[in-house]
């Protein structure tokens, strides 16, 4: 399924490559919610594509998939991972497939096409980026970490904002970087480029596929405040695993 699953990625990322070249039109779910009419080519042939490969697994996509499957096998697509980068041009965003069985993510795969990495990880078997093994950082402390996270679509008007934390952290870290991907942000952590993420408010198609990833590389992923993490759930925190129980702390005070 992993070689199967990284080819209908790689493909996904060929459409929006294409898209961006050809041009696209720009719709909006929200005030700041975009969804491009590359969104729905990509997740149009990411179903077409899961469909014909298996039948019995249902499909969850951010753009409204819904297939109701006969197993127990659940694909949860996000077709653009960073819709607002892309549709400015800017070169982070991705192609994010994740695998659940059950209530258990078995697989995951991530492309940006942009610098044509794609990070793939399934339970048990660890995590790689272009068929290398990855590993998380061996930093240990925030003070010697770089951080990652995001805001939610309705940040002018709920109090749940994140910017408090986002304070926080940025004064005790070497820095808080908001680079609009949380697909790509938790696999930079599973490569050890980023010592941790955390986002509240985000939907399964985003940490699903991520969330395999980190765990793979060695990385540690739960909720924002410590619980267990669920991937149908809406929010994470996944870092090196040395620097979790310091930045729980951070977020929950």
């Amino acid at each position: 399924m992993i070689e199967q699953a990284t080819q209908i990625a790689l493909d996904a990322g060929k459409i929006l490559i294409a898209k961006l070249k050809t041009g696209i039109t720009i719709q909006h779910k929200g005030s700041i919610d975009l969804v491009t009419d590359a969104d729905r080519a990509s997740e149009e042939y990411i179903v077409e594509q899961l469909r014909a490969a298996f039948p019995n697994h249902g499909i969850l996509g951010e753009e409204g998939a819904r297939v109701e499957g006969s197993s127990d096998f659940l694909w949860v697509i996000d077709p653009i991972d960073g819709t607002t980068n892309f549709a400015h041009g800017f070169p982070y965003f991705s192609v994010s497939l994740g695998l659940l069985k059950g209530d258990e993510v078995v697989l995951g795969v991530v492309y940006n096409p942009m610098t044509e990495e794609c990070f793939v990880a399934q339970r048990g078997s660890g995590a790689f980026l272009n068929g290398e093994r990855i590993a998380v950082s061996t930093q240990a402390t925030l003070q010697e970490s770089l951080l990652t996270t995001g805001f939610p679509y309705d940040i002018a008007t709920t109090t749940e904002d994140n910017m408090e934390s986002f304070a926080h952290a940025t004064k005790v870290t070497q820095g808080v970087r908001c680079l609009g991907s949380a697909a790509l942000d938790l696999c930079h952590v599973a490569a050890g480029r980023l010592e941790g993420f955390w986002e509240r408010s985000l939907q399964p198609w985003d940490i699903a596929a991520g969330s395999l990833i980190v765990a793979e590389a060695g990385g540690q992923v739960t909720g924002c405040k410590g619980q267990t993490f669920r991937a149908m759930g809406h929010e994470i925190c996944a870092t090196n695993g040395l620097i979790h129980d310091e930045l729980m702390r951070l977020l929950t005070n």
